[in-house]
């Protein structure tokens, strides 16, 4: 077989496909995954949400991707060449799609190591870019602007049931009551984009925190723990051993910020290079609309939660861009650069002092903006309490879970010690 070496002609996404082909998609985001996939398959997308998230996924991602290049990356190879090799999929028919945000990280190259790692057993199956920066013009997926707008509402959703559930799970009375209660959301959710009525925000977001206000909950005061860091691992159960999971299990109120606030962070760090490096590419103009439109929506959304009283709201993003100047510059944008201290600023305002920082080993941009500046929250925040998780192939998930539950430790002594 002819070696890949990026020049090789590679099978690339043409148009036609959508209606003969299956794509697969990497379980990154659980939550706002399985809308944005029902959303998809209504505009005639063939698309699939993989869940395999065995061993053996890791075993596959490590024989094609370098175990030092990237964990995410190194993932999410595993899970598609796994599902390959599953024999559940006609190879003459189905595609793999991935999400870029064209940032300065390693992700964005995820396409070239992809393709390379797939065209070494399965040469046939085409890769896709989903991305709004321009890269990979010649195999992505071009999205017409009434699709762009509807996965924009799925994001605001997705992170509603996100916020709720997990304000809700660990404390319900009822085993199953949380699960019960997000289902009803998401079929709710699905109707008002069948019938066209998904812009109407206002309603579907006060379903959603009436279903979760329903759920009989116990007054148990528990820890809540934030999760941070690298977008992938962050969110992706696979990434992150189950994370969340594992938090309820440890009594654990699990604080994860909103997927929105990564998407308004990538906006607006558009509109910040003309501002801070006179970079004028790119039409922040319009990136500055788009801004003021998604954070406006935002705001009002948070102040249904206040309204309502009974779940703590979503972070407003200009507040975590307040946050963020506290603790580092909004030039530094590598990765997730700002975000990651802006977030753990915020979580230790509003009562959430304890975070786990998850990270890639060796993810350059994470280990500077996440736990480089540690010390400095500490300082900011006396009763901050942070430990940085690196996931890798090699580490165990004993090792990370024991890290985690020393955190754990030191917040219910700081807990006694306020009491």
């Amino acid at each position: 077989m002819e070696t890949f070496d990026y020049t090789t002609p590679y099978p690339r996404w043409e148009e036609g496909m959508k209606s003969t082909h299956k794509i697969l998609v990497p379980d990154m985001l659980p939550w706002h995954f399985s809308i944005i996939s029902e959303i998809m398959k209504m505009e005639g997308y063939d698309v699939e949400v993989l869940k395999n998230d065995s061993r053996q996924v890791i075993d596959e991602g490590l024989k094609h991707v370098h175990n030092d290049t990237c964990f995410p990356c190194l993932c999410v190879v595993g899970q598609y060449i796994d599902a390959l090799k599953s024999g559940k999929y006609d190879l003459n028919k189905t595609a793999l799609l991935i999400t870029q945000s064209g940032g300065g990280c390693r992700a964005s190259n995820y396409v070239s190591l992809i393709r390379k790692a797939i065209y070494a057993e399965f040469p046939q199956v085409p890769v896709v870019s989903l991305n709004f920066s321009g890269l990979e013009k010649s195999s992505s997926l071009k999205l017409p602007f009434s699709l762009v707008l509807k996965l924009a509402f799925a994001i605001f959703y997705g992170d509603s049931l996100m916020w709720c559930y997990n304000q809700t799970k660990p404390y319900e009375k009822v085993a199953g009551q949380a699960d019960a209660a997000r289902d009803d959301c998401v079929k709710f959710i699905l109707e008002a984009f069948g019938r066209g009525g998904y812009r109407n925000y206002k309603k579907i977001n006060g379903r959603i925190i009436s279903a979760f206000a329903a759920v009989q909950r116990s007054s148990a005061e528990k820890i809540r723990v934030g999760i941070v860091g690298e977008i992938y691992v962050k969110y992706a159960r696979l990434g992150n051993n189950h994370l969340e999971e594992f938090l309820v299990k440890e009594g654990c109120e699990p604080v994860v910020p909103a997927l929105m606030d990564f998407v308004l962070y990538c906006i607006i760090n558009v509109v910040n290079d003309k501002k801070l490096y006179g970079i004028k590419s790119g039409h922040p103009h319009i990136f500055a609309f788009v801004y003021r439109l998604l954070h406006g929506i935002q705001k009002k959304i948070i102040k249904q939660f206040v309204r309502e009283g009974t779940f703590t709201p979503i972070h407003d993003f200009s507040h975590l861009r307040a946050c963020a100047d506290k603790v580092i510059n909004q030039g530094v944008k590598m990765g997730e650069g700002w975000l990651i201290p802006a977030e753990m600023a915020a979580l230790a305002e509003t009562g959430v002092p304890n975070i786990v920082c998850a990270q890639p080993f060796g993810c350059l941009p994470n280990h500077i903006a996440g736990k480089g500046v540690i010390r400095t929250l500490k300082k900011l925040y006396a009763d901050e309490n942070i430990v940085a998780v690196d996931y890798d192939p090699s580490a165990t998930k004993v090792n990370q879970e024991n890290r985690i539950k020393l955190m754990l430790a030191s917040a219910a002594e700081n807990k006694k010690g306020r009491g």
